[in-house]
């Protein structure tokens, strides 16, 4: 699924409801809420930390896609397309990084 179709998905689902969108700063607090989420999953497989006996088994995948929802969420009420920022953010980053590590032998090519 693109990230358009995602977004407008989301505001389909979301606009059926009196409330609408949260204001920003509520869905940055269920933001940080959820990436806490994602932090105790992620040291339940690959931390020290071990699972109580009662806690329910999670998923880093249910954890991710709850990010990903909530910032798709917050974009839509402030009228961001993801898209265009996910494509201007990676030309950032591999200009500003291409060439701060060591490259594997044989070369990987980004595609535009």
């Amino acid at each position: 699924m693109r990230l358009r179709a995602f977004q407008d998905e989301i505001d389909t689902w979301i606009g059926q409801f009196e409330a609408g969108y949260w204001p920003p700063l509520v869905n940055l607090a269920r933001l940080t809420e959820e990436v806490g989420e994602l932090a105790r999953e992620l040291n339940h497989q690959h931390g020290a930390k071990t699972r109580k006996a009662d806690e329910d088994e999670g998923s880093v995948e249910e954890e991710l896609g709850d990010i990903l929802f909530t910032v798709a969420a917050i974009a839509n009420s402030l009228g961001i397309d993801l898209e265009d920022v996910a494509r201007a953010n990676l030309d950032k980053v591999i200009r500003r990084d291409t060439s701060r590590w060591k490259k594997k032998s044989g070369g990987v090519t980004t595609s535009e």
